[in-house]
């Protein structure tokens, strides 16, 4: 079930500052400060958002936190920008209603950030989808390139916007971003020629003399060094946490992913660099002869370079810094500049060169993130603008911008008021009037169209005659004395006479932020912002393409003499326009604050942030908010937040929501003055009435953990016992279970022994009983055996006796027989030993030599020659025969190991050596090279595919030759193919079969007596391979080519001529040439050459080192 969560819940301090009790000035700041010290840098004023600068990273901004927000009741959760965000974003989406969210703060209070972070959440909650992705990427890259050219480091922020933006995202009916159109206001020009002390110029410049490469820099004809540059302020151009050599390659970046052109990159880039070459020109006086001054530029090649750059003829912009052409109807006067002048020309087209790149900027970013399609968009509107400045010394500027606050601030009160009185009417409760400071006095005081401090400062501007400052602040304290928010020494008003808080030069007006001292200095000058004539025709005259689009004025075809408008005009339109614009939308407010100006976490200086309370007009706006009904609630959310204070609303209510409301209002006996119903929300008109509730339902929600706690315990204990007696039982039975088998064991263990032991004792009593048995049987057998054996040994005694007396007679009667025979062949033995001896003694010779033969046999290898040395000289027919038999016995063991495939191989060995040992000078090296046949893997490779499927026969060799040309000697590579019937030359890249000669075509081959590789293939007279003469090859792998065809011709039993000549003759068509083969030196590491000599001769020189 889904936890339902409420502002007020956990709330630090108070959340929406209508809730505020008692309200003042000091509990407001007060609650900001508490707010603030726990992190929580988002507080409400009912709608409004107050955002304080934390400055520093807070873990408030993950996916989670968005996916928290989404889609959820704007005062559900704890102030969150997120909150404000989808609250705009839904009612877009959801009620098809336009959307404005404005932002304002003063410098350093995170306007920039805010914006991002609204841009960033409608982002991520949008739709998704290719095209999608790219409007959003596109939308959001937009921000650094603005940044960059707009944004200064000052001296209350490191990233200050020197611009106001308005940014309008298009949306489908589906809520996904289609494109945008982004509106700028007031850049801050004069930045470009002059910053305060401890402030820079804009970005721009700095990253692009660090990031840019030494190449660019160099296109650009610019340096690293920033002291090289007058317009750059040197005293702060390193700020730390500001990496501009990475910000660099991040706006260019950017760039790209918003769809800048490379050369419009680098037209963009040329631009600045000019803006920075013109801050070093400068000029010296020269007098003239009559006595005028006129100036004259010192060092030239700044202009030089900067000409070069925007493709402007040096003189041409020369002449502009020195002369000024003045037009009046049909007159043209020429007149010289001063010193003073040319520098206030060259500051001039400085600071107009840089707003209109920066107009054009935004322009051309507006082109790329537009909308595509043209039907109705639903639109949402982000206003990040300066906020309300008083300074110590406040002139032109500070006033415009003050001026378009006013306007902000009327528009506020204006739409504030409206949306609660159609809320109040909506809901049907009475609507009574609210009193509120209406500063369209104010408003009215700068804008009027005759008296209004603009309108004088225009007609003091175009008026004829000397116009000064002096001039213009007359002419104020002259018209807008008797006005109570106008206060000047010079005034008629006798109570500012002796105010010495206000000099002389001065005027104040009284804001609704508060009083603001304004400098009448350069307020002339300001408002004319005006560039000579003859500076714009230069511009217009330049190469350069963007140059022409900025300065479209200097066309001489469209020379208008009507002085341009303005600045304040220019701004009166522009905010005039986006009040329009803006009350065509629903509001959203974001008021920025910063609590201190050291630019630190956790430090909150009181004074600071209540003066920028004061000129925010916050506590106008609670004021506003709290003087009908200070909180309102949707009746099922009240009803579900507050029914446990009431027993019928607890725990649930059957009926209508708004009846439950009643009913437990009733019961807590809220004085009816203190709320009134709506048709769908309950009013409550003060905060005491909302804290009280919030008491009561505290106190109530801590009865009721109570009560959950109590019954839980007592749950958690019950569960306990219950599981501990249940445990107790599985405990008992498990032993009792353990206890019987103890016991049946034992008893077993009893039985068992008890029956052992009887058992043996049965044995052993019918063992006693067998043995018994038995020893009287075996006594009776030993017995009968003892007699029988002593009868026995009494007959073989007697046998023994006369047998002995037989034996006597025979063995005397031998004994005698020998006696006699010995000495009857005594002689005969002596005559026969000799030749008995010898005998004896060969055949133990034989023996011997048989048996050494045994151990000292050479090994089974065919090519050892080696043979023991015989022992005897009468042995050498003996030894010669058997080294004989050793040897073809082991050659036939040897033999006897070969495999068919090696059988052929060492048969193609031999071949050759009978064909070319001692005969070709290149066989030596192939004797090691075995014969693979197939080089080119004709049957594997797809490339061959074709090739090998118009062959019929089996292919005995393939390989890569080089087919000789007659009439230059060169070589072409062909595939050549031997098969059983015939040889086959293939082109090698396609494949294709060049020539086919069968076997019985073929007469002979020629081959050199040198390392060559060059053969002829000569084919038989008459024969149909015949027609285009012999064939001249070479190959690495000659012998085995000749050795195989000739293998091949001696199959088909006729036999292959080979000749090995250097010199021979071969038939080309019809013409027979002589092929010579001579010894030189190598050509570039190459082997032999062949070399055209005339129509008859080819020469082929083969290296004498090869």
């Amino acid at each position: 079930m889904e936890v339902k969560t409420s502002l007020l819940d956990n709330m630090i301090g108070v959340g929406d500052m209508v809730l505020l009790e008692p309200l003042s000035e000091d509990s407001f700041i007060e609650n900001l400060r508490n707010r603030f010290d726990h992190n929580e840098i988002y507080t409400y004023i009912g709608s409004v958002v107050i955002s304080m600068n934390p400055y520093r990273a807070l873990p408030i901004y993950t996916p989670e936190k968005v996916e928290e927000y989404r889609n959820r009741n704007f005062y559900e959760l704890s102030p969150h920008i997120y909150a404000l965000a989808d609250e705009a974003y839904r009612s877009l989406r959801d009620q098809d209603k336009d959307q404005c969210i404005l932002i304002t703060g003063e410098s350093g209070a995170g306007k920039t950030e805010a914006s991002k972070l609204v841009m960033s959440y409608v982002a991520a909650v949008c739709g998704k989808g290719q095209e999608v992705n790219k409007v959003k990427e596109q939308l959001l890259q937009s921000n650094p390139v603005l940044e960059a050219f707009g944004n200064a480091k000052t001296v209350r922020n490191d990233n200050s916007s020197r611009f106001g933006k308005y940014m309008d995202i298009e949306f489908d009916f589906k809520g996904d971003p289609l494109g945008g159109v982004i509106s700028n206001y007031l850049l801050e020009k004069s930045r470009v020629v002059k910053q305060p002390r401890g402030e820079r110029n804009f970005h721009v410049f700095y990253q692009l003399l660090s990031g840019a490469s030494e190449d660019t820099l160099k296109k650009l004809k610019l340096h690293r060094d920033f002291s090289k540059y007058n317009y750059l302020s040197l005293d702060s151009a390193a700020v730390n946490g500001l990496d501009d050599a990475a910000n660099f390659r991040t706006v260019k970046n950017a760039m790209q992913i918003v769809g800048f052109m490379e050369d419009e990159v680098k037209s963009v880039l040329e631009l600045v660099a000019a803006v920075l070459k013109l801050g070093n020109i400068e000029f010296k006086p020269e007098s003239r002869c009559n006595g005028t001054d006129e100036s004259r530029i010192k060092d030239k090649n700044d202009l030089k370079e900067m000409c070069e750059l925007l493709g402007i003829e040096q003189s041409v912009l020369e002449r502009a810094f020195s002369y000024r052409t003045v037009e009046a109807k049909q007159e043209k006067v020429s007149t010289t500049l001063n010193v003073a002048q040319a520098y206030y020309a060259r500051d001039a087209l400085a600071k107009n060169l840089y707003s209109r790149l920066f107009s054009w900027l935004v322009t051309r970013i507006n082109e790329s993130i537009k909308a595509q399609t043209k039907a109705r968009h639903k639109v949402m509107g982000v206003l990040d603008i300066y906020g309300f400045e008083i300074f110590e010394d406040n002139s032109f500027e500070q006033f415009i911008i003050n001026y378009c606050n006013e306007k902000l601030q009327q528009i506020f009160i204006e739409l504030t008021l409206r949306e609660e009185q159609e809320e109040y009417v909506r809901e049907g409760i009475e609507w009574t009037n609210i009193e509120y400071f209406n500063n369209a006095i104010i408003c009215d005081l700068i804008e009027n169209h005759q008296n209004g401090i603009l309108a004088m400062l225009d007609e003091e501007c175009l008026r004829p005659g000397t116009v000064t400052d002096e001039t213009f602040l007359d002419k104020l304290n002259t018209i807008c004395a008797g006005h109570q928010h106008f206060e000047s020494r010079h005034s008629k008003n006798s109570k500012f006479l002796t105010d010495h808080s206000l000099p002389h030069n001065c005027f104040r007006i009284q804001h609704y932020a508060g009083k603001v001292l304004y400098r009448a200095e350069g307020f002339v000058d300001k408002n004319n912002d005006l560039l000579y004539r003859d500076m714009s025709q230069a511009m217009y005259k330049a190469k350069h393409s963007l140059i022409k689009q900025l300065f479209p004025e200097g066309n001489p075809a469209k020379v208008n003499l009507k002085r341009p408008p303005t600045a304040g005009f220019q701004f009166k339109a522009s905010v005039g326009t986006l009040m329009r614009n803006l009350l065509t939308k629903n509001p959203n407010y974001i008021r920025c604050i910063k609590p201190n100006d050291k630019k630190a976490s956790h430090i909150f200086t009181d004074t600071l942030v209540c003066h920028q309370v004061r000129y925010l007009g916050l506590m106008e706006n609670v004021r506003v908010r709290r003087a009908g009904y200070a909180f309102r609630q949707a009746y099922e959310a009240c009803l579900e937040r507050y029914k446990m204070l009431c027993k019928r609303t607890w725990p649930h209510w059957r009926g209508p929501a708004r009846e439950g409301v009643e009913v437990l209002m009733v019961d807590l006996q809220v004085p009816a003055d203190d709320f009134s119903y709506g048709r769908s929300k309950i009013f409550i008109r003060n905060p005491r009435t909302l804290f009280s509730l919030e008491e009561r339902r505290r106190q109530c929600l801590q009865d009721l953990a109570s009560l959950i706690q109590k019954i839980y315990r007592g749950w958690k204990c019950r569960s306990h016992f219950l599981l501990l007696k249940k445990s107790q039982i599985v405990v008992s039975a498990w032993y009792r279970r353990y206890a019987q088998q103890k016991k049946y064991q034992k008893i077993k263990s009893a039985t068992t022994v008890v029956q052992s032991y009887t058992r043996g004792w049965q044995a052993r009593k019918l063992l006693r009983e067998l043995k018994y048995q038995k020893r009287c049987e075996e006594a009776v057998t030993t017995i009968a055996a003892f007699w029988h054996g002593t009868q026995a040994r009494r007959e073989l005694r007697r046998l023994k006796e006369e047998a002995g007396r037989k034996n006597a007679v025979a063995l005397i009667w031998a004994y005698w027989q020998g006696l006699k025979v010995r000495r009857d062949y005594r002689k005969f033995f002596r005559a026969n030993a000799g030749k008995k001896i010898y005998d004896f003694t060969i055949q133990r010779i034989m023996q011997k030599y048989f048996l050494g033969l045994k151990s000292t046999s050479p090994s089974m290898s065919p090519v050892d020659k080696s043979w023991p040395a015989r022992p005897y000289r009468f042995l050498d027919g003996a030894h010669a025969e058997l080294r004989k038999i050793f040897h073809h016995w082991r050659c036939k063991k040897f033999r006897s190991q070969f495999t068919e495939e090696k059988k052929a191989v060492y048969e193609e060995k031999l071949e050759a050596s009978e064909i070319f040992k001692d005969k070709k000078a290149l066989y030596p090296s192939s004797v090691s090279q075995p014969f693979r046949g197939d080089y080119l893997e004709i049957t594997k490779n797809p490339k061959y595919q074709k090739l090998n499927s118009s062959v019929d026969a089996k292919v005995l060799l393939a390989d890569v030759v080089n087919k000789i040309n007659r009439a230059n000697g060169k070589g072409t590579a062909r595939i050549f193919l031997l098969t059983k019937k015939g040889v086959v030359l293939a082109d090698q890249k396609t494949g294709q079969v060049k020539a086919s000669v069968p076997l019985p075509d073929l007469a002979s081959v020629s081959v050199s007596t040198q390392s060559d590789g060059f053969f002829a293939l000569k084919l038989k007279e008459g024969s149909a391979s015949a027609i285009k003469g012999d064939f001249l090859l070479s190959s690495e792998r000659l012998i085995e080519i000749i050795t195989k065809l000739h293998l091949t011709g001696a199959a088909d039993s006729e036999r292959l001529n080979i000749d090995i000549s250097d010199e021979f003759l071969v038939q080309f068509n019809h013409d027979k040439v002589c092929v010579k083969f001579v010894q030189g030196a190598a050509k570039n590491g190459n082997g032999a050459s062949c070399k055209r000599k005339n129509n008859r001769l080819l020469e082929v020189s083969v290296p004498t080192s090869a």
